[in-house]
């Protein structure tokens, strides 16, 4: 099985090329790009591989933009830390997806649904109905405001008002602009898909921060970013090293 591996961020691609070999020793990698342009140079010059890894978001666009640019027949599995919801579309044209951080039970049941499904048959890529999946996502409706219990009394807060969101102790709070803290029903998986994700951002498992409240950024250890935000909060915001590259295509939107 030979397999092209279209990735931006070395230790992300150095990654799936070990769990590759621990999973599929045979499987030949011819290569690893990590950008649309040097992408489309290597498959015009080169036979289509068996199998290709796309990470969604390259250095210089979308790797959707390579589908424009030359004609794909090759199976294609797509990594990336979009939320579920951003990426089920995929699944109506057959095309197979992993979150990252990429785990090896998943990218395991990957190889067996190419195995069973795309071997034996030309894989087949409408560009513009994914591009048309994509588009109506995007349009999603977003939740405007939420509910919240205060004293005896319930009241509603705005998006705009809320600051960051943040799970402890097994339970889910946000604090709002006003540095006012309150608790909510949902999880922070819930509220991740309830929110604009141009406003909003799951920098790792127990906050989402509003992008106005980050005030200064700064490196951190093994990789990672530092968040100072207003109101200041509690718990230390570091951004989780799969999540840097998203980070700064988000605050770069």
């Amino acid at each position: 099985m030979n397999i092209l591996i279209v990735e931006d961020e070395h230790h992300a691609a150095k990654r799936l090329m070990s769990l590759i070999q621990q999973i599929r020793p045979t499987a030949n990698i011819l290569a690893s790009t990590d950008t649309v342009e040097d992408t489309v140079e290597w498959l015009k010059h080169h036979s289509a591989p068996d199998l290709a890894f796309f990470d969604i978001q390259l250095a210089d666009g979308l790797s959707f933009d390579i589908f424009t640019k030359v004609n794909l027949t090759n199976p294609i599995i797509f990594t990336t830390a979009f939320d579920e919801y951003a990426i089920r579309a995929f699944k109506v044209n057959s095309v197979d997806y992993l979150l990252k951080p990429i785990q090896e039970e998943e990218l395991a049941h990957a190889f067996q649904k190419f195995e069973q499904l795309h071997q034996h048959q030309p894989t087949q890529y409408n560009v513009q109905s994914i591009q048309q999946l994509l588009s109506s996502i995007m349009q999603k409706e977003y939740t405007e405001r939420f509910l919240v219990k205060t004293g005896q009394q319930m009241m509603h807060i705005g998006v705009a008002q809320i600051a960051y969101f943040f799970s402890e102790n097994s339970l889910t709070f946000l604090k709002t602009f006003s540095a006012q803290k309150h608790l909510l029903d949902y999880t922070l998986d819930q509220i991740e898909e309830m929110l604009h994700p141009k406003l909003f951002f799951r920098i790792n498992r127990k906050v989402i921060t509003h992008v106005n409240a980050i005030e200064r950024i700064a490196p951190y250890f093994n990789n990672r970013l530092a968040l100072q935000v207003n109101p200041k909060s509690d718990l230390d915001l570091i951004v989780s090293r799969d999540r840097v590259k998203d980070f700064k295509h988000w605050l770069g939107a």
